[in-house]
């Protein structure tokens, strides 16, 4: 078999699993007191790419930069409301007992998918991302109450899971439950959640017991040596998790261990069908498209980069191009979402792009982020922080109600009422994507700037200060003051510690056609749209840079092939992807769904207003259109020749995506018919 590293290698650092330490010194007894963090753990972004060899970028952490432009009152929101609220829904649906009752303090049965565990680490990580930003001491006790309360049912093998205990014991880790009892992507979880707590409070009780479930468990039983069990992923998410774990501790097994997954393992037959589905169990270099399960697939995407980022292997860099290729021209939503099929949560064929059926995961969202963000790291090319803005701003930010107390599963592009589904809700009995949102929105401090040997990457736009440092060590702060994403104007202040010459590269969106950027008052060239612009010069305390973007709104087709937008045209201004909501149409008859409008498409004067009393304020958009005498006792099918009967003129208002379903149950359309002349 040609695995990623060799039979010696794999064997000789998993023998020595029982007598070697860790950095956290997850070997001890399990009563053993955590070792001492180190010095510089308060100091660790999202990604820890400091000692990563083929990383063009490196993040900034989260603790870095205080956001006080859009997004902060939604992150506010998050602490405060969501994060609060979904502990209560996780404790109200048994996902704390489910760990009381193996230590004697429940009697209640277990509750849940067998995948439940996750949603307690996925939580745990928001509030430690959170915790980066600054003190909560209330949101700490309650996660380090939590946290004990998991490890306490670690066994002394070093296993951990909930499900498969007492009944299910004799199904751990059989191939079948591989492949769909999610065992590895809940210690994933975990070790992500162990990872982020650790960086915001140096308490490494969680990060040694995810290092013993490795180190002890895993390594010695399972991977390609004679004696040893195979591994197949079932859910991506382990490899990723590895890789962090590898960063952290500069273990290699973990780092070898992620490859040999990422690799697949032949031992073992696997159906052809479910290597589609799951995403993994064959080479990862061997894909050539974007398939299956579309958060499985985000996620393997997501490891195989961070395995990039450690080895360099030009296979992988190959293999992400091609399918990132596929993602941007065939298989993405307007909105940044991907997943078009809710059977099977996938992606479908390419082009296949519908919108009232459109599944849109908001996890598949977020996992396209992830991705990207790493594609940007390995790279520094503008085209990944195109889409990371994309999903953050409309197929991300949709996922969670402007109250911050429901969520979408899914995310459609058109929603009719009339058929009953409600499309937020408190709680969903698989639980991922709220605490996922959760995450994302605590961590994304950590993506706005990173750091290269050349200098400093301003990747997103909105009111905020970084206080870090260059990689030569030199203290810098920069101010952004912004009004983005509503206006495209962009002030930013360079403060170096000392006057020190280095490049700062300004992202110009893709979006924006028209640009101008100005250093100190004067004009800079070479503001290219979906390209970096770096500034190179000697930087002085207080030095000013102003950008201005075209904010003009802009009609977009797609593409032919997408057969459910033939005849229609989305607007998007800025950053923003807007939609149509009945209620907002003053000609909108209340049992028809949206399909009754048109879009003039032959003029461009869509104006746009900022309404502060609406949605939490918001820029409406309004477009010149008609209406169609569209009834119900309308004829299903009518001759072709007949002429079609004259619209009504009439004025479209459009609100952003993300604050649609926050008001009363209404029609909803992102693409709009076109005006037949």
């Amino acid at each position: 078999m040609n695995f990623p590293l060799s039979r010696r290698r794999f064997l000789a650092t998993t023998s020595a699993v029982a007598a070697s330490g860790t950095l956290l010194g997850a070997t001890r007894a399990l009563a053993a007191p955590a070792t001492e963090p180190t010095p510089d753990w308060q100091n660790k972004p999202v990604l820890d790419l400091s000692q990563s060899p083929h990383a063009k970028l490196r993040q900034v952490p989260v603790s870095a930069v205080t956001v006080t432009g859009f997004w902060a009152p939604r992150r506010s929101t998050n602490v405060h409301a969501s994060i609060p609220s979904m502990h209560d829904e996780l404790l109200a649906h048994g996902r704390l007992d489910n760990f009381l009752r193996l230590q004697g303090r429940s009697t209640a049965p277990q509750r849940g998918p067998l995948y439940s565990d996750s949603d307690l680490y996925k939580w745990a990580e928001s509030v430690a991302f959170a915790l980066q930003s600054g003190p909560n001491p209330g949101l700490r006790q309650t996660t380090s109450a939590m946290i004990r309360d998991i490890v306490a049912v670690q066994e002394p093998s070093g296993y951990l899971n909930t499900y498969f205990v007492e009944g299910h014991k004799s199904e751990r880790m059989l191939q079948h439950t591989q492949e769909v009892g999610h065992e590895l992507y809940c210690i994933g979880h975990l070790l992500q959640a162990a990872i982020a707590f650790y960086r915001a409070t140096g308490d490494p009780t969680l990060l040694n017991a995810g290092i013993r479930f490795v180190d002890t468990y895993l390594l010695p039983n399972f991977g390609p040596n004679p004696g040893q069990t195979p591994i197949i992923a079932g859910h991506p998410e382990i490899e990723m998790s590895l890789i962090e774990l590898y960063r952290t501790t500069r273990n290699p097994r973990y780092l070898d261990l992620a490859g040999y997954i990422l690799h697949g393992d032949p031992r073992w037959t696997i159906k052809p069908s479910a290597i589609v589905y799951m995403y993994c169990g064959i080479p990862f270099t061997s894909r050539t498209k974007l398939e299956g399960h579309a958060v499985r697939c985000m996620y393997a995407c997501c490891g195989a980069t961070d395995y990039f980022l450690e080895t360099g292997d030009p296979a992988y860099w190959t293999t992400l191009n091609n399918l990132w290729h596929d993602l941007s021209e065939h298989q993405m939503y307007i909105t940044g979402g991907v997943g078009a099929r809710a059977e099977g949560e996938a992606f479908g064929n390419p082009y296949e792009l519908p919108n009232a059926r459109a599944y849109g995961e908001s996890c598949a969202a977020i996992g396209n982020m992830m991705w990207n963000a790493r594609m940007l790291a390995a790279s520094g090319e503008a085209r990944f922080t195109d889409v990371i803005e994309r999903a953050l701003y409309n197929g991300i930010n949709s996922g969670m109600s402007l109250d911050g107390k429901l969520y979408c599963y899914r995310n459609p592009l058109a929603f009719d009422p009339t058929t009953g589904d409600v499309i937020r809700n408190t709680w969903y009995d698989t639980t991922c994507c709220p605490p996922n949102l959760e995450r994302t929105l605590a961590s994304l401090p950590g993506y706005v700037y990173s750091t290269s040997k050349e200098g400093l990457y301003v990747h997103l736009y909105d009111s905020n200060q970084l206080d870090w440092h260059l990689e030569d060590g030199t203290p810098l702060k920069l101010t952004q003051q912004t009004q983005y994403p509503w206006q495209g104007n962009v002030h930013l202040t360079v403060t170096p510690a000392r006057a020190t010459e280095f490049t700062l590269f300004l992202r110009i969106p893709g979006w924006s056609q028209s640009n101008t950027v100005t250093v100190n008052g004067q004009p800079t060239a070479g503001a290219q749209p979906g390209q970096y612009l770096p500034v190179r010069r000697q930087w002085h305390p207080g030095d000013t840079v102003e950008l201005a973007f075209d904010m003009t709104p802009q009609l977009l087709r797609a593409n032919p092939a997408v057969t459910e937008d033939i005849g229609k045209v989305a607007i998007q201004r800025g950053p923003i992807v807007f939609c149509m909501e009945g209620l907002d149409q003053q000609a909108h008859p209340a049992a028809i769904n949206l399909a009754a409008f048109r879009a003039h498409t032959s003029t461009q004067t869509t104006t746009a207003r900022f309404d502060p009393n609406l949605l939490n304020g918001v820029i409406v958009l309004e477009h010149p259109g008609s209406i169609s005498p569209i009834t119900e006792q309308a004829a299903l099918y009518e001759p072709a020749t007949a002429s079609p009967q004259p619209g009504t003129d009439t004025t479209l208002r459009l609100i952003p995506y993300y604050a649609w379903a926050n008001r009363s149950p209404t029609a909803m359309q992102v693409w709009i018919p076109e005006h037949e002349a």
